[in-house]
């Protein structure tokens, strides 16, 4: 495996899974809307904290993509932070227009399962 372009502190503290990606969740920064899913490795979590645009790898296409390249739906970065366990990132944005590659806000429109509701006794 390369050298990590991260800071050794992160790098260190990154779980990857075995293909050596890390997931990152993408949610709005103001209104806290869960927008999607996609995937990172070292280069596009570096490229994600140094350029100000979200930058994920595409697992279907081995590549690095930049959100909003071809679709101009574009994902500014806001925050990123790491979950206690290392392998999940937190990616807040400011997005613009859809962030599903379907044409929709979210990926998770109209794609409610049907679930039994819990509740505190």
């Amino acid at each position: 495996m390369p050298a990590s372009p991260l800071p050794h502190e992160l790098a260190a503290a990154l779980k990857r899974d075995s293909a050596g990606l890390v997931a990152a969740i993408i949610q709005q920064f103001d209104t806290d809307e869960v927008l999607m899913l996609g995937w990172m490795d070292d280069e596009a979590l570096h490229r994600t904290l140094t350029t100000g645009r979200v930058t994920f790898f595409s697992r279907s296409r081995q590549e690095y993509w930049r959100k909003g390249d071809t679709s101009g739906h574009v994902q500014f970065v806001k925050s990123v932070a790491l979950d206690c366990d290392g392998d999940a990132l937190l990616v807040r944005v400011d997005q613009v227009g859809a962030a599903c590659h379907t044409g929709t806000r979210t990926c998770f429109d109209d794609r409610s399962l049907a679930a039994v509701t819990g509740a505190r006794d």
